[in-house]
């Protein structure tokens, strides 16, 4: 059975949002009464078909500006009425009826005419729907266009309407015959005209003079000058047609009850019709939606894991687009092998925000709706979402903020299974370190035996330790730019994170004295530890851009090595055919040598060997020897350039790639023969200098700080003491660059902040970047000018400000200088 804990779970992740948007979407009350009814689900054929429909008309939207989104009227409760016999639908209700159902009729045509293998789905809920066209002819012949009644909705009512239409007819142009005698009379102004009092046509007359026109007085001015007398020759005929009005009125009713008798058989369909309206209206709110967020349907595994790839925090996407800013998307892995992913990292980093957006996007899924992750990503079912985040301290059940957490930890080890996603924000904080570590360790281990899936952050170091030796349990770190001081919000899974303590003390400005004390109290192997965790994590970095470039450079040269094939290629094929040319113009040039031989023979045997005649056939001939072998030369000296600048280009290729690796091995060769203990060395790409320890063949024991490594001995490079020197005093240099740029920040910081006219959304977010500015300039005292106004605002931000660690207490300015209009924040 799906279940979820605690029951303000909705609110604590945010889906409560979730739900008004959608609500804001809908175009009736129908859809907005199914958006209350959404649950948690964890049965795959529901689920699957919600989705599938979500999905199906989020491609609609997108495809089509044609779907009906007019007249989506709630019409239940006005058939529920008729339901007892003897009442019905007034005109009003009537139209509306009308009108939804002609809305309903055109959903009906619009997705009949649509591609079965299109909206498979969509089409699957037409099976639930019977539409009458008699219903909507019946009121047809009731009503007209513009939603009256029509003058032959029956005999007697035509009949009715004729007779009164002429006797007002009548009465019209009597009054205007008596006003008009009255005005040459001079008994009424020349610019009065016919009036209504009570339903009742009058002439307006000065009171001086109302007894000068017979008739009954119905009303007088404010002034008390003016009397409006209705003229006695019209008052038997304004009496019949108050009657014929009357019998208007009942043939109209009878009219309507009739109907409301006719369609009572109807009533269980026409209420279907609404359900399936109302379905549709569900639909697409939440297709408009998962539009509007950028959201797709994952492909889905029916069992308990995440993979998701660029997972988004939906309502937080939609605050920073108002910034014009762009949320930092998520990767998040959990499988059975690592189910429990324990995330470290410095505050206002994004651990929160991590943990917020795996529980919502999750329960939005099991909820049937459309998420914002990449199209890569696979997504599991879980039958329990447990989550333990924010101070639900309690006076009425006299509980703290850790005995809260507690008793919520005591309900997650009973209650857990490998079925169960667990959400734990700041993990055993709220008492003393090193007991709420202790404990916070026992229940990790504890969940992990059960196989529960989760998300938990934490500073804690020995929950670090405790998941990198644990099988289940990977560390995860939030990202954090030690240089610039500042998160990167973003997640990086498989090492622990620093929480940068000293360095965010260092950058607001605490004095060195007070941070040198707590170094001696906590130990300086510990606060190595949390350097050496930094470091790992910039040196990852580093070397994750370094092996990037590699690839690029390894494909550069692929595509190099791929065009000289190719140009290799074409050569070869050229020479090829140059030596067939050869091959031809040397076989054309022997058949031609003895076409010329043979002539010569001949013109020494014709001439009958005369000397002269001899000796120019031969030197003929002798010329023409020369001819060809000069030619035969010319083509092989050719050939033989062609095949040596071939020779060269590949010789060059050859000679620079020996140059590159030549100066890498003289710095290998120096440093194999500069290296010893002792010596000051770091690795190639960064900035530690360590200390060598001990030297083997091809690896070097080098200790940067506390932290003790092996390392290759080509990765590494010789550092002078000078140079050594140098790099600290730059380091120091750039400390006291901070410290300054810290100072000039606090004397320009003004401990004020007015959020009057705000929304509630943005001024939080107003208030949390405020509050952390003061964080980081150690300023502890903060006022808060909100007004007074309804005090909707003022309760929000407090219910903010219980919620904030940070802050220590709260209460309302001097009535002297604000009073309940401005709130006083004083921070831990």
């Amino acid at each position: 059975m799906a279940k979820i804990y605690p029951d303000n779970f909705e609110i604590k992740i945010g889906f409560d949002r979730i739900r008004e948007l959608l609500k804001g979407i809908c175009l009736s009350p129908l859809g907005q009464d199914r958006v209350d009814e959404v649950e948690f689900m964890s049965r795959p054929g529901q689920l699957q078909f919600e989705l599938a429909l979500t999905d199906e008309f989020s491609k609609l939207l997108q495809e089509s500006d044609n779907f009906p989104v007019s007249y989506y009227f709630d019409m239940r409760p006005a058939l529920s009425k008729i339901k007892t016999e003897g009442r019905f639908l007034d005109v009003s209700e009537l139209f509306n009826l009308k009108r939804s159902l002609e809305t309903i009729m055109a959903i009906v045509r619009f997705l009949t005419q649509q591609k079965e293998e299109s909206y498979p789905n969509l089409k699957k809920l037409l099976e639930q729907v019977q539409v009458f066209p008699y219903v909507k002819d019946r009121i047809d012949q009731i009503l007209n266009q513009h939603g009256k009644i029509r003058d032959n909705a029956s005999p007697e009512l035509a009949r009715i309407r004729r007779e009164l239409f002429a006797k007002q007819g009548n009465v019209s142009k009597r009054l205007h015959s008596i006003l008009k005698q009255a005005q040459r009379d001079g008994l009424v102004d020349d610019d009065a005209s016919v009036s209504i009092r009570d339903g009742r046509p009058v002439i307006p007359i000065s009171s001086a003079l109302k007894r000068r026109i017979s008739g009954i007085v119905h009303d007088e001015s404010a002034t008390g000058k003016t009397s409006y007398i209705e003229p006695a020759e019209v008052v038997e005929l304004n009496n019949e047609i108050r009657e014929l009005e009357y019998a208007e009125k009942r043939e109209i009713v009878k009219i309507l009850v009739e109907f409301s008798d006719d369609i009572r058989p109807y009533l269980d369909d026409l209420m279907n019709q609404y359900e399936f309206l109302g379905t549709i209206d569900f639909i697409r709110a939440k297709a408009h939606l998962a539009n509007r967020m950028g959201a797709i349907k994952p492909k889905i595994d029916w069992e308990c894991q995440l993979e998701w790839v660029k997972a988004v925090h939906p309502l937080l996407k939609f605050n920073l687009e108002k910034e014009k800013r762009q949320v930092i998307p998520l990767n998040i892995n959990l499988t059975t092998d690592d189910h429990l992913l324990l995330i470290s990292g410095p505050n206002a980093g994004g651990k929160s925000v991590c943990l917020k957006t795996v529980g919502l996007l999750q329960y939005m899924l099991q909820c049937g709706l459309l998420i914002p992750v990449d199209d890569s990503s696979r997504a599991g079912i879980f039958e329990q979402i447990f989550i333990d985040i924010g101070d639900e301290q309690s006076i009425e059940n006299d509980l703290s903020t850790y005995s809260s957490h507690l008793m919520n930890m005591k309900y997650f080890v009973k209650n857990a299974n490998a079925k169960t996603l667990v959400l734990i924000d700041e993990f055993g904080t709220g008492t003393e370190p090193m007991l709420g570590g202790a404990i916070a360790e026992a229940i990790l281990n504890q969940l992990n035996q059960l196989g529960s899936f989760g998300v938990i952050t934490t500073h804690y170091t020995n929950l670090k330790h405790f998941a990198s030796g644990a099988d289940g349990i990977i560390n995860g770190a939030m990202m954090y730019d030690s240089h610039r001081m500042e998160p990167l919000f973003q997640l990086e899974i498989g090492k622990p994170g620093s929480s940068f303590a000293f360095e965010i003390a260092r950058k607001i400005g605490m004095p060195e004295e007070i941070l040198q004390e707590a170094t001696d109290k906590i130990g300086k192997d510990h606060i190595d530890f949390d350097k050496h965790l930094r470091d790992i994590l910039r040196d990852k970095r580093y070397w994750e851009s370094k092996r990037q470039r590699i690839r690029q450079v390894e494909k550069s040269l692929d595509d190099v090595s791929s065009r000289y094939e190719t140009d290799l290629k074409k050569l070869n094929e050229q020479r090829k055919q140059i030596l067939d040319e050869a091959k031809a113009e040397a076989a054309k040039i022997l058949t031609e040598a003895n076409k010329k031989v043979e002539n010569t023979i001949r013109e020494i045997r014709e001439s009958q060997a005369e000397k002269e005649k001899t000796k120019s056939i031969r030197k003929q001939l002798e010329t023409f020897k020369e001819e060809v072998v000069e030619n035969d030369a010319e083509q092989d000296e050719w050939i033989q350039r062609k095949i040596e600048k071939l020779k060269n280009k590949k010789q060059k290729r050859k000679d620079k790639k020996v140059a590159e690796e030549a100066p890498k091995k003289a710095i290998q060769a120096q440093t194999e023969k500069e290296l010893e203990a002792g010596g000051k060395v770091r690795i190639e790409g960064q900035d530690t200098i360590g200390e060598v320890l001990e030297l083997s063949d091809k690896n070097v024991i080098v200790a940067f700080g506390q932290l003790r490594t092996s390392v290759s001995r080509k990765k590494l490079k010789i550092v002078s003491n000078n140079e050594a020197k140098r790099e600290q005093k730059t380091y120091n240099q750039t400390k006291a660059n901070i410290n300054k740029n810290l100072s000039e920040k606090r004397l320009s910081f003004k401990p004020d902040i007015d959020i009057r006219g705000q929304r509630a959304e943005e001024a939080i977010t107003n208030i949390q970047a405020f509050i952390d500015e003061a964080i980081m300039l150690n300023i502890s005292d903060l006022r808060i000018l909100h007004g007074k106004g309804t005090g909707i605002l003022k309760e929000m931000i407090r219910n903010y400000l219980k919620s904030e660690p940070a802050v220590r207490s709260f209460r309302d300015e001097h009535v002297q200088f604000g009073g309940a209009g401005i709130t006083i924040v004083e921070l831990g």
